[in-house]
């Protein structure tokens, strides 16, 4: 008697092994056998696969799993490339994306392969002669295959007999029994050696030996117990907690708005919802979280308890003015800062410029020799840090009537005032404004680093000035100091002349070849006039 019967039902089943000769690192992909169709013992009945090509749906991309988990991406290993029917099989080409795949399995350690599959319809068959009756899946879909760490049994073709589904009424796998041959001891051991590999302890492995396990349902068992294990630790989700009550982020995230809204800046997620606040608004909330009644307050009353009281608003509008102060520094921001370099000091002490002394040069030390030293000189520069400020005044009016604009222009007008008052001490520094301790200019003929005549820039000019800086010397006057030049720095007026200079040109000759392009990088500020022009070395090196 043969029924039909329609039921879905997402499956897996351990197939056979594949051997790692099959494998071509270089393309990363290895020949397995899916499925041999043959029987497999279920609980009251015998489960079969038809392995025809009418009998199975291959999707377009069938993923090859890490043991049929799904919960993570690192989870997928690859894909099926190739599915193959022969008579008496399903062969397939996987394609592995995991160079620690591909190593476990040109090693050998890895060999066990299971699929996962759909059945859409079965023909079942009435027992013969009291034994079980026989279900064959005519009808079902391959939906992945997983690389598995433990075959169903040890022969050239392996297959588990272990089945998960999502129905109800199928019950745990029922395997056959070992080998009659197998002596118990034996059993034991291949027990307690699979507890092992499986990372299960020696409690589970008693267990199973005390049941009388065989082989095979020992190995059923470590499988399920290692899925157990993964669904949990997939279970497992980690929750980090953020305060976003505490009072360092609540001035964070409304002086950011407030800059925001000043600036024109985009804000971050946490600070967008505060962007429509303006300075009212946020002198009320500020005075609100200090416990203050402020339902009938008025403007003048607001901003002279938040000035008086303990309201977190001062601090907020000075986070949101240091933002715009930033930005408008960070607008006029003076291109000479790439020809100094910068440091840190502690005081406003003097700091004098200490130069190693060409003329001691490294002595060669013989077995049971003196290490002479060698001389540090000064310079006889010095410099120190000095304060430059001024008073901006934001008058009551421009608060009363919450005139935000007016405030984000005086900030940000301050903070292009620092950045102007650093662009004219560096030019300044360049133009002869400042005087060095020999009462000259930083830029002298006695310095050797001013030319004679001031000629106009030209490849002549230039060629000349790089030459004078590579021949300088040092503190003995001997030794070359090899300084190499890396800046043309121009006024407004020599900005085009040094372009073409500095351009890179297709020339078809090599005696018209730029050989400046690409040598020098063009600095230009309109402080510096007329047609002076400087050529400088990296700061990081060689400092001015």
């Amino acid at each position: 008697m043969t029924d039909t019967i329609e039921r879905l039902a997402t499956m897996t089943r351990a197939a056979i092994t594949f051997k790692p000769e099959t494998l071509d690192r270089d393309a990363g992909t290895v020949e397995v056998t899916l499925s041999t169709g043959a029987a497999v013992r279920r609980q009251g009945f015998i489960e079969q696969l038809a392995i025809g090509r009418d009998n199975v749906e291959i999707g377009e991309r069938i993923p090859v799993l890490d043991a049929h988990r799904q919960t993570s991406i690192s989870d997928v290993l690859g894909r099926v490339i190739d599915v193959r029917f022969e008579p008496d099989r399903i062969d397939a080409t996987l394609r592995i994306s995991n160079p620690a795949t591909l190593d476990a399995i040109e090693r050998g350690d890895l060999t066990g392969i299971s699929i996962g599959y759909r059945v859409t319809q079965w023909s079942e068959s009435a027992p013969r002669s009291g034994g079980p009756r026989t279900r064959t899946a005519t009808k079902w879909t391959l939906l992945e295959a997983s690389l598995v760490p433990i075959p169903a049994d040890p022969s050239a073709f392996i297959r588990s007999e272990s089945m998960t589904t999502q129905v109800a009424e199928q019950d745990p796998v029922e395997q056959p029994n070992p080998d009659a041959t197998a002596t118990r001891a034996a059993v034991n051991a291949q027990i307690r050696s699979l507890a092992e590999t499986a990372g299960l302890d020696r409690t589970w492995a008693d267990t199973q030996i005390d049941a009388a396990a065989d082989i095979n349902a020992a190995r059923a068992a470590a499988f399920e117990a290692m899925q157990q294990r993964s669904q949990s630790a997939s279970q497992i989700r980690a929750h980090v907690l953020h305060d976003n009550t505490a009072p360092e982020v609540v001035i964070a995230r409304n002086a950011e708005a407030l800059a925001c809204r000043m600036t024109g800046v985009t804000p971050s997620d946490a600070a967008r919802p505060l962007m429509t606040l303006g300075l009212h608004d946020h002198v009320r909330q500020s005075l609100a979280r200090a416990g203050e009644n402020v339902a009938a307050l008025g403007r003048d009353e607001l901003l002279s308890r938040s000035a008086q009281g303990t309201s977190d608003f001062p601090l907020i509008l000075d986070g949101a003015t240091n933002r715009v102060l930033k930005h408008g520094y960070g607008v006029a921001e003076s291109p000479l800062k790439v020809l100094a370099r910068p440091r840190s000091m502690t005081d406003l002490r003097p700091v004098s410029v200490l130069e190693l002394a060409t003329a001691s040069e490294l002595q060669s030390v013989t077995e049971h020799g003196e290490i002479k030293s060698v001389q540090l000189t000064e310079s006889g520069e010095s410099y120190r840090l000095a304060t430059y400020a001024g008073i901006i005044e934001l008058t009551r009016t421009a608060l009363i009537n919450d005139d935000i604009g007016a405030f984000a222009d005086v900030a940000s007008k301050a903070g292009r005032l620092a950045a102007e008052k650093e662009a004219k001490l560096l030019a300044d520094a360049l133009t002869g404004s400042y005087k060095m301790r020999d009462g000259k200019a930083l830029f002298h003929a006695e310095h050797a680093n001013l030319a004679a005549a001031g000629a106009a820039l030209s490849i002549e000019t230039l060629s000349a000035a790089r030459q004078s800086l590579r021949t300088k010397t040092g503190l003995d006057g001997v030794t070359p100091a090899n300084v190499t030049p890396k800046f043309l720095v121009v006024g407004a007026a020599q900005e085009t002349a040094a372009e073409q200079i500095l351009a890179t040109l297709n020339a078809t000759a090599v005696e018209n070849q730029n050989v400046f392009a690409g040598k020098l990088q063009l600095v230009v500020d309109a402080r510096i006039t007329g047609n002076q022009w400087f050529v400088v070395a990296d700061p990081a090196t060689a400092p001015v």
